[in-house]
């Protein structure tokens, strides 16, 4: 079977991780993605760097199976090239304040008008209305401003995620808000804007938490790697590392009691429920922890493993890369690039599919396709020149 999205062109105008992990979602599913990116390269180019090649991690995961096109946006002989590149696109991404987007021709007005049937993808900090549609944001403003840098730190600080789970949630939304917008296409024969944000998706994270203090008003502490939901929840030292441990029910609280030597708990009246032990989790993880203390990592990972409680180690990146069974399944697979010596681990796709190829490419050098995409969209070789020499591309 050939790749589901075989025959749609993706031109790519967004940064860092929203816009371009969206469209490389896209291409993961076989489209033509074209990444337009500024003639020095993008400030997302080389974060971090990688010193050998001047690429980052971040860049060759975002912008795997992509091809490079370089544009000076702001050039005015540039409006005829994305004239030209909305004309012959299905969709086109873009994660620009939208006061940007309208100086550089890009928005959604202006494409629509170009192209009935192109699919705009749109990721903004805040959403394109409202006080704050003007403001810059990164992932970690939909991790403050949702709760959750509140809820995940302690008594002394808030706590920032290091991965941009907000990031990620939006480039997924996104990718699936256009794979919607194209099937919405071939019903209508017109296309749509889709559009998302950073602060939408971190409130969607935290939904039900929110939820919980419109109704009871109940200010939820701040309690750190702790749960509050059910307990034992928490991570634990042992003598040579850390563990994760989660419970949830009284069948797994029972079976934790007698693995830790305290059955008597499976009676106490005041541990009969998931909440009523949420909030006695203090007390509960101090004997965990104390249980925890006198093992060593394998040994309690091991003994949770035979009383069927979910629990993991936590791990450094390096030992993420050493785990038998991220390595056996192939989660995170070999990639290569141009100039970087042997190969690096890219994660796959988030999903798998049993009929339909997914398949991840190599990221594009700096320009590498500008006279190409240039010539699929009818400069000849002397324009092409032409524009060179006048530093559009």
């Amino acid at each position: 079977m050939k790749p589901l999205l075989e025959g749609i062109r993706v031109v790519d105008f967004g940064r860092y991780i929203a816009g371009p992990y969206c469209a490389a979602l896209l291409a993961d599913h076989g489209a033509d993605v074209i990444r337009v990116e500024r003639r020095e390269g993008g400030e997302d180019r080389a974060i971090p760097n990688l010193a050998k090649t001047g690429e980052g991690g971040l860049f060759l995961q975002m912008n795997r199976g992509k091809r490079c096109l370089t544009l000076d946006l702001a050039h005015r002989e540039a409006r005829g090239i994305i004239r030209r590149l909305a004309e012959t696109a299905d969709v086109v991404v873009v994660n620009l304040p939208p006061p940007t987007l309208a100086k550089l021709g890009l928005d959604w007005e202006t494409l629509s008008a170009v192209n009935p049937r192109l699919v705009m993808v749109l990721g903004t900090a805040y959403g394109s209305s409202g006080p704050y549609a003007e403001r810059p944001g990164f992932d970690a403003v939909g991790q403050a401003m949702s709760g959750a840098m509140y809820l995940s730190g302690d008594d002394t600080r808030p706590a920032r995620s290091s991965s941009n789970y907000v990031d990620f949630t939006t480039a997924l939304a996104l990718a699936n808000g256009a794979l919607a917008a194209l099937w919405a296409r071939e019903k209508t024969g017109r296309g749509q804007k889709v559009e998302g944000s950073l602060l939408r998706s971190a409130l969607v994270a935290m939904n039900a938490v929110l939820i919980e203090q419109a109704i009871l008003g109940n200010d939820r502490p701040a309690l750190g790697n702790r749960g509050f939901l059910a307990a034992p929840a928490d991570t634990y030292r042992t003598r040579d590392g850390w563990v994760l441990v989660q419970t949830l029910g009284k069948p797994m609280f029972d079976r934790w009691c007698d693995l830790v030597g305290q059955p008597e708990l499976k009676d106490d009246p005041g541990l009969a429920t998931d909440p009523q032990r949420g909030a006695r989790g203090a007390e509960i993880s101090a004997i965990m922890a104390a249980w925890c203390a006198t093992r060593t990592r394998s040994e309690v990972l091991a003994a949770l493993d035979a009383a069927r409680l979910p629990a993991a180690p936590v791990y450094t990146p390096r030992e993420t890369l050493a785990d038998p069974h991220v390595v056996a399944t192939g989660l995170l697979g070999a990639m290569t690039f141009g100039g970087l010596e042997g190969s690096f681990p890219l994660a796959p796709h988030p999903v798998e599919m049993s009929a339909s190829p997914v398949q991840q490419g190599e990221a594009p050098r700096l320009g590498e396709h500008t006279d190409v995409v240039l010539a699929e969209l009818g400069y000849d070789a002397a324009a092409i020149a032409a524009l060179r020499a006048n530093r559009v591309i």
